[in-house]
């Protein structure tokens, strides 16, 4: 096997890894349910602060956080990103432990279509035919939900809207994701340890709890970091368009979690959205794929001409 291929099938084990993980996260957070959400989101952002600090010294990327700070743009977009994360952090462990899982996948089945949408609107990217039909029909699903459920589906919007927005902030910024996030979690941690100190709940004093709620809780960091990590990992050795591909992965075991682990009602016309969701999602894969075909063929064609 060459060494690209082998680069290759790591990459593809991380990206699976990294998906999976983040796909459940909800079991995670279920069994810190005797907290609120927005403590859980405290300890998630100091222990991840811990974390990252750990990780950023042993693999030597304090120059690169070191010329994030520097920057004054880069330090602005970052703290705004940090916001946009940890409001998207909030609600979603909000949703889990409020049973709306079913919410939560289908925001992030929504989110590669809002990023497609977010690049025709600010970044200027044309929208391909498929693609433009894909962004339609989960319009219309979300309209079918609205219509007969009797009311927008505003956890699922807004999980969707701001990752996509905070993707689209980060995308302004040339710093690596472990020293980008180190630094948002950082700027969030005034306010976590304000929360902690004038805020927290009965257990927020660690040494009042059992070993099992401390473990838990001090984890945090692991499962912030570990499946970006792997993400990380993922986007070195495979190409950005072929790690899409795993991206539903999440929201499909979010899914499956919640209807048959946890129960959630599958109403006929949350059904419905979801199938239009899924649809629109089988043609913007169906189009990137055939995107990503056309370019690589264009490529070969180039470096064939250019070798006669």
């Amino acid at each position: 096997m060459s060494k690209q291929a082998s680069a290759a099938q790591v990459g593809v084990i991380c990206a699976i890894a990294a998906y999976s993980m983040w796909g459940v996260a909800p079991v995670y957070f279920k069994q810190l349910m005797v907290l609120p959400a927005a403590e859980i989101l405290m300890h998630r952002v100091i222990w991840s602060v811990v974390l990252l600090v750990g990780l950023i010294a042993a693999l030597k990327q304090w120059p690169k956080v070191g010329a994030a700070f520097r920057n004054r743009r880069v330090m602005q977009i970052l703290f705004v990103a940090g916001l946009l994360l940890g409001a998207n952090w909030l609600l979603f462990i909000w949703a889990i432990n409020n049973d709306h899982i079913l919410d939560a996948s289908l925001g992030y089945y929504i989110n590669p279509l809002i990023n497609v949408f977010l690049g025709r609107l600010f970044l200027g990217e044309r929208l391909r035919n498929l693609q433009r039909v894909a962004v339609g029909l989960a319009v219309i699903g979300v309209a079918i939900l609205i219509f007969s459920y009797g009311h927008v589906p505003w956890i699922a919007l807004v999980l969707a809207g701001s990752f996509s927005v905070y993707g689209l902030l980060r995308k302004q910024v040339a710093v690596d994701s472990l020293p980008g996030l180190f630094i948002e979690t950082l700027m969030l941690s005034p306010l976590a340890i304000v929360y902690w100190v004038f805020f927290g709940s009965e257990y927020s004093n660690l040494f009042n709890n059992d070993a099992t709620l401390n473990t838990l809780i001090l984890a945090a960091g692991i499962v912030t970091t570990a499946p970006l990590l792997c993400f990380t990992a993922a986007a070195r050795r495979i190409m950005y368009s072929t790690l899409g591909f795993f991206q539903y992965i999440g929201p499909t075991l979010m899914f499956i979690l919640a209807v048959y682990l946890y129960g959630e009602p599958l109403e006929e016309s949350r059904l419905v959205t979801f199938g239009f969701v899924w649809l629109a999602l089988i043609l913007f894969s169906a189009d990137s794929l055939v995107n990503y075909r056309s370019q690589r063929k264009a490529q070969k064609q180039i470096i064939k001409e250019s070798m006669e």
